[in-house]
């Protein structure tokens, strides 16, 4: 018997092992549910990547932040974004302080992947979130420049994401172009279990700061 097939049982045990450890760890990941005026998704989130951006992002879902805003750019074969603008008016929402950016963490923007939307600075992102329609390397990280933090993916719903995907854009209200152009409504977002209680401990109740624009 070749050394290989030797410790081929060992090898499988470990994997299995690793498998079910890896299945675990995704049983404990909180879980958000979306609703929107197009249908539900649900984003996984996982703070072993991100734990700042994951704190974060339930802060702003236990305060109900989401809750009637607007997905504002939709960009087929991009992403679409949202969270930030006030459904009834289209205005900006107070938030939090800056969260820092956490694009380093091997998670990458590969189609349903969920990350923070922000301005030009590395550390600007704050409520806003985008979710990849495709695979986009553009928005990861390179040793010479900050990407854009990827904090969770979604699990349940890609269809709805799609449909939205393909609704008429242009410029609507104070958005130049990208913008649906009849209004695609976040209304209420939900954490589905009890794990989602992530610590906020490092995340500073100062004074709100701008919300976000941008992706890119």
């Amino acid at each position: 018997m070749s050394r290989p097939a030797r410790f081929a049982p060992w090898t499988g045990a470990l994997a299995a092992l690793l498998l079910i450890a890896g299945r675990a760890q995704a049983e404990t990941n909180p879980r958000v549910r979306v609703t929107t005026n197009l249908g539900e998704f649900v984003i996984e989130v996982q703070p072993e990547r991100a734990p700042l951006t994951v704190a974060n992002f339930l802060r702003y879902v236990r305060e109900g932040q989401y809750n009637q805003t607007l997905i504002h750019r939709v960009i087929t074969n991009f992403v679409i974004q949202g969270g930030g603008h006030a459904a009834a008016d289209y205005k900006l929402k107070p938030t939090h302080e800056p969260v820092f950016n956490e694009s380093g963490n091997g998670l990458q923007n590969k189609r349903g992947a969920v990350g923070v939307a922000r301005a030009e600075g590395p550390h600007s992102g704050n409520c806003q979130f985008y979710i990849d329609l495709a695979d986009n390397p553009d928005l990861d990280p390179l040793p010479t420049r900050w990407g854009y933090a990827v904090f969770g993916r979604v699990i349940e719903g890609m269809d709805v994401l799609d449909r939205i995907s393909v609704v008429a854009t242009g410029a609507v209200g104070p958005f130049k172009s990208d913008a649906p152009l009849k209004a695609v409504v976040i209304e209420k977002a939900e954490i589905l279990d009890a794990s989602a209680q992530v610590s906020t401990e490092k995340q500073s109740l100062s004074s709100p700061s701008t919300p976000v624009q941008s992706p890119r």
